[in-house]
């Protein structure tokens, strides 16, 4: 019984509490030179107009956040005001803690997925308290370019990650009409949920079936694509912008900028070290089919997103890992 409640405090201090710690330094202990969100007093004006728009759920959170944390600030932290206030606005410690709800579930649910069908070598805890702990230094690494939707979008994301698996091994109808309302939702966070069909696409797409004329698992897939691009477009129709798809071509500052540079030699690097994690040809091949169907997702990304934004490669590198460790064999064959 004692050894049981050590797991479960281990546990929380591995998964919530130690990130936590490194999610507040990344946010108080430095102050990041590529964004002032630090001294802005409300959010700001671009998060409703252009493309940022369409992230309307944690832009309306940005919001109510702000006036509940200026409102608790001003009456009840009496005591804590002139601390508080030193150290960012009302806006910035609501982004902190919205992003820190977000982040400590996204570590949750990535332990979870660590302990979904973890091969042989994940059987050890501590090796697994390691990779988690790899996991969450590439999420806080990345915050250095804060935003109030990627936190909830990643966490989108990998519960979209836990259904796919789900399904993959039990076939359970549930965990796929879950999945596909889940697309549907995230898109109105951030365009990230188009990758949940690129990982389902990877487990269930199989060339050789493809060759000999099945196409079960193209129309399983194309629910999925409809969920997102409902969604997607349904925005753009309701919310009126003058930049409707994208808020500019970025392509040529991508190639040109060092720190441009620098973030797509950072995103290739660890792809590939993660890439290199695989424990079997198998799991090597699920990794690379999923590159392969994230192709538009990276396409846009040197079109019209910022290489130096790594956080836009950590769905990708965190998805790497996952499938690094996963026993894929032995599941149910889907017809």
């Amino acid at each position: 019984m004692l050894k049981i409640f050590d797991e479960k405090i281990n546990g929380f201090l591995f998964t919530i509490i130690l990130p936590l710690l490194l999610f507040s330094m990344s946010y108080y202990g430095f102050e990041s030179s590529y964004t002032r969100l630090k001294t802005a007093e409300r959010p700001p004006d671009y998060l409703f107009s252009s493309v940022y728009a369409y992230r309307v759920l944690p832009n309306y959170l940005s919001l109510y956040l702000t006036d509940i944390v200026g409102y608790i600030i001003e009456n009840y932290l009496g005591f804590f005001r002139k601390f508080l206030h030193k150290n960012g606005t009302a806006f910035y410690h609501g982004l902190f803690l919205m992003n820190s709800f977000f982040f400590i579930l996204s570590s949750v649910v990535f332990n979870k997925l660590l302990s979904l069908k973890p091969v042989s070598l994940l059987l050890n805890i501590n090796l697994k308290r390691v990779i988690h702990l790899l996991a969450v230094f590439f999420i806080v690494i990345t915050q250095y370019a804060p935003t109030n939707c990627d936190m909830m979008a990643l966490f989108c994301y990998l519960t979209g990650v836990f259904l796919t698996l789900k399904y993959f091994h039990t076939n359970k109808t549930a965990y796929f009409y879950i999945l596909i309302a889940l697309i549907f939702l995230s898109t109105f966070v951030r365009e990230t949920a188009c990758l949940n069909i690129a990982f389902f696409a990877a487990l269930f797409l199989d060339m050789d079936d493809l060759r000999k004329g099945n196409y079960t698992m193209v129309a399983k897939t194309i629910p999925l694509v409809i969920s997102f691009l409902t969604a997607y477009l349904g925005l753009r129709m309701i919310v009126v912008q003058e930049t409707t798809f994208v808020e500019g071509f970025y392509i040529n500052r991508n190639f040109e900028s060092p720190f441009n540079l620098a973030g797509l030699l950072f995103g290739s690097i660890v792809l590939y070290f993660v890439y290199l994690l695989g424990v079997s040809a198998d799991n090597k091949t699920i990794f690379k089919k999923y590159l392969f169907f994230s192709l538009p997702y990276l396409a846009m990304i040197t079109m019209v997103g910022l290489y130096w934004e790594v956080r836009l490669f950590l769905p990708l590198i965190l998805t790497g890992i996952i499938v690094a460790y996963h026993q894929f064999k032995n599941s149910l064959i889907l017809s």
